[in-house]
This record gives structure tokens, sequence and C-alpha cells, in this order.
């Protein structure tokens, strides 16, 4: 039997309800007044200047302040779409064509912000620093991987730590383009939106009962998604507070020298060397990985 498209292609189905959510109005972050705003109480204009200028790790932001800084953004962020969840949730099964499409496009509207604003604190380059609607392919990769990270596969942890490892090396202020559109990064992107695709089916019609039962599914889907979006979220910020990036250690001397900071080799594997573990917390819901 032919299967659909859809089904054939989970892949592309993933892509194109992300590439939908990076479009929605107020949810892509500015950098700077992010940064800025988020840092003014806890230090000086020239901190705030450089970590805009450079990253938070290069202008010497203590961890704990970042991580302060990075719960309260999660704390804000998952409130915001719990209570959206809910109000989808309200007209119950007559409005279900209309809330469900609504409710995954802002579901992953405010991953993609989270995500934005996990990585600037986190000393990752502006995710959309190009003009206008279109969002490039490297974008597309790293939120791919950074949702792989979210939903706890071993892939996207190690394909971000890589990324991170080339933008350390290069001094960068850009995402490689080059690896996540075609290099050696470009696989694992695909196999993570593949995965994706298929766990957002499947997620898709648990969201689709809870719904079904007016009031009440607003009170279930508002605490799905608050069940779901706040373990990921708090993956993320892990995984990104543990890499050499975030690291205020992580130095550029003025000939353009990277002073103790880690280096991942091209040459070596996606092996996850130092592979997160999922406290009690972070655990709300434990996926497997496919296999390769």
């Amino acid at each position: 039997m032919k299967k659909g498209k859809g089904i054939e292609n989970p892949e592309s189905r993933f892509s194109a309800v992300l590439l939908a959510a990076a479009k929605l109005p107020g949810v892509r972050i500015d950098r700077e007044a992010y940064l800025r705003s988020a840092l003014a109480r806890h230090c000086s204009e020239d901190v705030i200047r450089r970590a805009i200028e450079e990253t938070p790790a290069a202008a010497g932001i203590s961890a704990d302040v970042l991580d302060k800084l990075a719960s309260d953004s999660i704390r804000f962020e998952t409130g915001k779409v719990s209570a959206l969840s809910a109000a989808a949730g309200i007209p119950g099964i007559f409005a279900l064509p209309a809330t469900v499409p609504a409710d995954l496009a802002q579901y992953f509207g405010h991953m993609v912000r989270i995500a934005q604003k996990l990585a600037y604190l986190y000393s990752w380059p502006d995710l959309f620093s190009d003009e206008g609607d279109d969002v490039d392919d490297a974008t597309m990769g790293v939120l791919t991987l950074f949702f792989g990270v979210m939903v706890g596969t071993q892939s996207a942890n190690a394909a971000v730590g890589k990324v991170a490892g080339l933008m350390a090396e290069q001094v960068a202020k850009k995402l490689p383009q080059k690896a996540l559109t075609h290099g050696a990064i470009y696989p694992v992107v695909k196999k993570v939106a593949s995965y994706l695709g298929v766990k957002m089916t499947t997620q898709s019609f648990s969201t689709t009962v809870s719904k079904a039962i007016p009031l009440i599914g607003a009170a279930v889907s508002g605490g799905l998604t608050f069940a779901t979006f706040l373990p990921m979220a708090k993956r993320l910020k892990k995984h990104l507070a543990g890499l050499p990036l975030a690291d205020p250690s992580h130095r550029v001397t003025d000939d353009g020298d990277v002073v103790d900071g880690e280096v991942v080799e091209d040459h070596e594997s996606f092996a996850a060397p130092h592979a997160e573990r999922h406290d009690s917390d972070t655990a709300v819901v434990r996926l497997e990985e496919p296999q390769p």
C-alpha cells in the first residue's frame, strides 16, 4: 500500500511547522534588546555592552547570574504557553479543527522563543540576523538540533556540542553555515527532524484528545503543556550551560587566539562524552531516539 506523503516524510512535516512557527509575530527575539533587559539588574553598562558586542562568556558574567536569568525566562515562557494552551482547550470538540493547528503553532513558537533566549544567555550568536521573514537553512538546522536536545535525543546533544565547538574554534559570531547545511552535521539535522516529525504526529493526537471536553479539556491541555514544555526547556538550558562556549574562562586575545577554550575537531565522532543525565524534574517525558 502506498503511504501518504505526510506519513512518508515526517522530516518535511516537522520542518514546515517549525518554519511557520518561526515566522509568527513576536516569536523572534532581538538579541541585543533581550540581553540588555535581562542583564540590566545584575551587570554594569560596560559588562552589558561587552556581552552584546561579544558574548556573555567573554564579558565574564558568572554562571550563577546566567542560571537565574535562564530560569526566569523559562518560567515566563512556560507560564505564557501553558495559559494559551489552556485557552485553546476551552471551546471543546466542535472547535478542534481551528484550535489544534493554532495550539501546535503557538507551542512551537514558544519553543523557538525560549531556545533563542537560552542561546543568547549562553553565548550563541544571533539566530535571526537577516532582515525579513525568511529563515536561512543554518538557523533551521540549529533550531532543529535545539528541539532535539529538548526531547532528549543524544545525537542532537552531540551535534549541538559540535556546532558550539566549531564556533569556539573559529571565534565565530555567526552559525557555521557549511557544517549545518551540507557538512558533517547536516545528516544529524535531517535525522533529528525526521524523529521530531514522528513524535509531533503522536503528540498532536494526545493534544486532540485532551481538548475534546470543554473546560476539563482546558485544564488538561494547559497542564499537559506545562508538564512537557518546562522539562524540555530545562534540558536545553542544562546542555547549553555545560558547553565550552558558555564558559567565562573562554577568552579571545587581541590577536584572535582562543585561550582556555575546548575545541572539537572535525574528525571526532558524534558520541556524547558528557551525555546529560535527566533528573526527576526533567524526566516528565522519556523519548527513545530512533536507531540510525
